[in-house]
């Protein structure tokens, strides 16, 4: 059996989005590159991932984009996560926490 990296549990993607422009607001390549550093390059998000996902949190009124500058001075839609994404966030880790201890207690490692 190949090893691979795991796949993103459903709705895992947007609980990391939003974690990451909790930080500081990023344009989607950076909030791409910052999810697969952190996790130490065993998360990768492509763009057919990514932005729908932005998409649908920014129809949520979870984040909000206008057009900036990157480091580089390229044009690029820069994404900032807004006070009901934060509550938002807020849910979805007491859920993730919640859902990963039960994992753990079935494993038999909590």
């Amino acid at each position: 059996m190949a090893k691979g990296k795991p796949d993103l549990l459903h709705g895992t993607l947007e609980l990391l989005i939003l974690r990451t422009l909790a930080i500081i607001p990023r344009h989607g390549w950076a909030i791409s590159k910052h999810i697969q550093q952190i996790s130490k390059d065993v998360l990768e998000v492509n763009q057919g991932s990514l932005y729908p996902a932005l998409y649908r949190l920014e129809g949520k009124g979870l984040i909000e984009s206008e057009w900036g500058v990157t480091a580089k001075g390229r044009k690029a839609k820069v994404y900032s996560i807004t006070p009901g994404g934060k509550k938002q966030l807020s849910q979805q880790e007491s859920h993730w926490e919640a859902f990963y201890l039960a994992v753990n207690r079935v494993l038999g490692t909590a």
